[in-house]
């Protein structure tokens, strides 16, 4: 367990900075743009790594049993997630909604996995992703975050929906072999 609140550390310690304007500013102003992007994606995919085999490493403890329906339900919420994921890579009218899609994307696959897991690994795991986010989205509005205006034509909505069902299709493929779990029990 240790590993994964190690991960969970450091991964949300790296994504703080933007909410510490003038820390991240001194950061690239100190090592430039190309090395400050280097050593975040670095910290990143480090905590990440540690996150994975943390989870993987952590003993099962019931904390709660998770809905029948549970399983289900987060199928549909990680769909929806991957399709916001999409969008906060590529223009869409999502972004007039919110300026959060990625957070947002976050909180829905949060919850959907902690309606299917009851563990105590995966409440760390998820919830922290999950508070992390709400707070990410309520940081980024106090900084001045503000949904887009300008309309973009609907068939970039249609990509962006066609590229989530990719990524969620690759997920459910390789869930099992990135994660341990299979998604689809045939």
């Amino acid at each position: 367990m240790s590993l994964l609140i190690l991960g969970l550390a450091v991964f949300f310690a790296i994504h703080l900075l933007p909410s510490a304007p003038r820390l991240r500013e001194r950061l690239l102003s100190g090592l430039g743009a190309e090395r400050y992007r280097l050593i975040f994606a670095t910290v990143a995919i480090l905590g990440f790594l540690l996150i994975v085999i943390g989870k993987s490493r952590a003993p099962f403890e019931f904390l709660y049993v998770p809905p029948v329906w549970g399983r289900h339900a987060t199928m549909l919420l990680v769909l929806i997630a991957m399709i916001l994921l999409s969008a906060s890579h590529m223009p869409s009218n999502l972004k007039r909604l919110t300026p959060h899609p990625m957070l947002w994307a976050t909180i829905v696959w949060a919850i959907g996995h902690l309606l299917a897991n009851g563990d105590v690994a995966s409440v760390l795991l998820f919830g922290g992703f999950l508070v992390f986010a709400v707070l990410g989205i309520a940081s980024a509005n106090r900084r001045g975050a503000r949904p887009a205006t300008e309309a973009v034509p609907y068939r970039r909505d249609l990509i962006v929906v066609a590229a989530g069902v990719v990524i969620y299709l690759v997920f459910i493929g390789l869930h099992q072999t990135l994660f341990g779990v299979p998604v689809l029990r045939l």
